[in-house]
């Protein structure tokens, strides 16, 4: 496979960025990570992707930007609660209270700017649209349409070099999006997901029921899971 010159990751520390990570060092010369520290609740998402980070030797730069001070999301204001579920409704979307209004459009915009600013050729993110098909920043035309403004809007995108926006799992379900991960050699041990901010899934939450669930149809346990369980935390 021919590697490509230079990429930044949207790195979360979540799955899906866990895995478009392992995606583009197969891919790309040069790799950079960036976490966003939004004013999440909880921080053990961006001190679990410095850990991730560090075990493979790569810079993790994080940059701080206050969606707080936006409100209107479980994730980011106080007075809205995490929603708790006894499993993943069938046939209805799940709630949409964790959706951090324009949240992806903020990230790659500053993720635009902090590659343009290093001379950095692609933004690689790990979207998909299939478990979250109520969020409006997580499809196709979505990237497409920031991928145009950042042409439009840079400097890079005047000399024709402007930083690409590279969603590869778009339309893949959480569960193909392991198994890919896994062929490529990625390590979920350290990747969390819980909207409450535990190291230990609450279970209860969409994203720590998403994640089950995924795990269950790829076939395996979960890496966190098991180290947890090693550490005796669980």
């Amino acid at each position: 496979m021919s590697s490509l010159s230079s990429c930044v990751v949207l790195f979360s520390g979540g799955l899906d960025s866990t895995t478009a990570l392992y995606w583009a060092r197969k891919r790309y010369d040069r790799l950079e990570l960036l976490t966003f520290d939004y004013g999440q609740k909880h921080r053990l998402e961006v001190e679990m992707a410095a850990r991730t980070a560090s075990r493979l030797g790569l810079r993790l730069d994080i940059l701080a930007v206050d969606l707080a001070a936006v409100g209107a999301s479980a994730l980011t204001d106080p007075s809205v609660p995490v929603p708790e579920l006894d499993a993943l409704p069938p046939d209805a979307p799940l709630p949409t209270s964790t959706y951090v209004p324009f949240r992806n459009g903020i990230f790659l915009s500053l993720a635009a700017a902090w590659a343009e600013a290093r001379g950095i050729g692609d933004i690689v993110c790990g979207f998909n649209i299939l478990d979250s098909p109520d969020y409006p920043d997580t499809g196709p035309e979505f990237v497409q349409a920031m991928e145009h403004a950042v042409r439009l809007g840079t400097k890079a995108g005047r000399r024709g070099e402007p930083p690409r926006i590279i969603a590869p799992f778009t339309h893949m379900k959480k569960s193909g999006i392991i198994a890919l991960g896994l062929e490529l050699g990625a390590d979920y041990s350290t990747s969390v997901s819980c909207y409450r901010g535990g190291e230990i899934p609450c279970g209860r939450c969409p994203a720590c029921l998403l994640r089950a669930h995924a795990w269950e149809e790829a076939g395996r346990r979960d890496p966190l899971l098991l180290r947890l369980e090693k550490e005796g935390k669980i």
